[in-house]
């Protein structure tokens, strides 16, 4: 069998540095940014005469990354900001946290709500889906066990 890891998840927004700063804010580090444009990027999304930026963002304990795309050229097509979790797609991402109260206290504070509630799930973990922005739903969940 072939070697497979998983490196990042892509997700395209229009603010670039607003989305970036949300993910800094739950602890990501900016790997690196810079723009792609040319023949490479053109055949493997393939969509010809392409310019978007990205940030390349990974956990400081290393492990899957994010990479924020936000493209120039052509403009970017919008999405469904207030999608829920059965609508098809990519809906949300997840990571696990330490504090959970503490990141929910802090993300309402910077204007991002919850999705639903605070769920517990036996006696195991602690879980909220959190409508970051552009939409974007980061899942959050404490192990209490």
């Amino acid at each position: 069998m072939s070697r497979l890891r998983f490196d990042h998840v892509g997700i395209t927004v229009a603010n670039l540095d607003t989305v970036t700063a949300f993910f800094v804010g739950l602890g990501f580090e900016v790997e690196g940014r810079m723009a792609l444009e040319g023949e490479f990027v053109d055949t493997v999304i393939g969509i010809p005469n392409s310019r978007s930026e990205i940030v390349t963002l990974r956990p400081p304990v290393g492990g899957t990354g994010l990479e924020l795309s936000s493209f120039t050229r052509p403009n970017h097509e919008p999405g469904s900001p207030n999608a829920m979790s059965t609508e098809l797609g990519l809906r949300n991402v997840m990571f696990e946290v330490d504090d959970l109260d503490g990141i929910l206290d802090r993300l309402a504070g910077d204007g991002y709500g919850l999705v639903g509630g605070i769920g517990q799930y036996e006696k195991m973990w602690r879980m909220a889906y959190v409508r970051g922005p552009e939409g974007i739903i980061v899942a959050l969940a404490q192990r209490i066990d």
